[in-house]
């Protein structure tokens, strides 16, 4: 054989990529103990990562600031490759906007320096983290399908839109006349999304006012969002076999819509 011929592949090699995604795939969609364990851990290092965007303009100054944040690089960059091996298409994966969320945060992990000003969108990951599946498999599958996922989803999208404005206004404010700070652009983005408006934080400018209309626009649709949710009349999530209507009271004996005999299960859990 000639010495620059292409060695055969190692029959090991190909088949330890397989085994790895099967392992991977249990641990993050199985049903056992171990994978529940593994996703609560995933979970929690979630939130302490969440808390770290929210953290990070009040400790970009510090000496440790660098350190947490390509920690979390690294933590979250090895999530997202055990999250692609194990998912069953790839490609299917990649396509998902959670994944582009996911992803772009990570490259404001890896470059802090030059995508601070973008780190504010971080906090989307509180909202990814919120509506998946994944977390609802794991930690909230006694609420799964009822009124307190609507709840959370609709407190967590709040929360994440609160965080988000507040990260834009201290990017684009910070040292201004009247945002002195990260906690003075959190007030004004508390102030102006209740439509409270003390007027003792302002921004500048018309590009201030475009901020403080959109911020009041969309802080009220989303109260409005959580109020609906909170008390509005629940509607269980059942699909009609004739016509796929997929909300029902929750005593529905008949589709509303095309009348046909439904069987929803009663778990008294709503």
């Amino acid at each position: 054989m000639p010495a620059d011929a292409a060695s055969p592949p190692d029959p090991g090699q190909r088949r330890r990529l397989p085994r790895i995604r099967a392992r991977l795939h249990e641990l993050y969609y199985g049903h056992s103990d171990r994978s529940v364990r593994f996703r609560l851990t995933v979970i929690t290092l979630d939130f302490v990562m969440i808390a770290f965007f929210i953290a990070a303009p009040l400790l970009r100054e510090t000496p440790a600031f660098l350190f947490v944040d390509y920690t979390m690089a690294v933590v979250l960059a090895t999530d997202l490759a055990a999250r692609a091996i194990a998912s069953d298409n790839l490609g299917a994966w990649l396509r998902r906007p959670v994944s582009w969320i996911d992803l772009f945060v990570l490259l404001t992990l890896l470059f802090p320096l030059w995508l601070f000003n973008l780190a504010f969108l971080r906090v989307m990951r509180l909202w990814t983290l919120i509506h998946s599946e994944f977390f609802w498999d794991t930690v909230g599958r006694r609420y799964n399908e009822t009124r307190w996922e609507d709840v959370i989803r609709a407190a967590s999208t709040l929360v994440t839109f609160v965080f988000i404005m507040t990260g834009f206004v201290y990017s684009s404010f910070a040292r201004t006349e009247g945002v002195g700070g990260y906690l003075d652009a959190l007030y004004f983005t508390i102030a102006t999304l209740t439509t409270t408006g003390f007027g003792d934080i302002t921004l500048p400018g018309a590009w201030g006012r475009l901020i403080s209309i959109v911020t009041m626009l969309t802080g009220i649709t989303l109260f409005v969002r959580l109020a609906q949710a909170l008390f509005r009349p629940y509607k269980i999530r059942f699909t009609c076999p004739t016509c796929g209507l997929r909300r029902h009271d929750v005593d529905a004996v008949h589709c509303k819509a095309c009348g046909e005999l439904l069987n929803i299960p009663n778990d008294d859990e709503f």
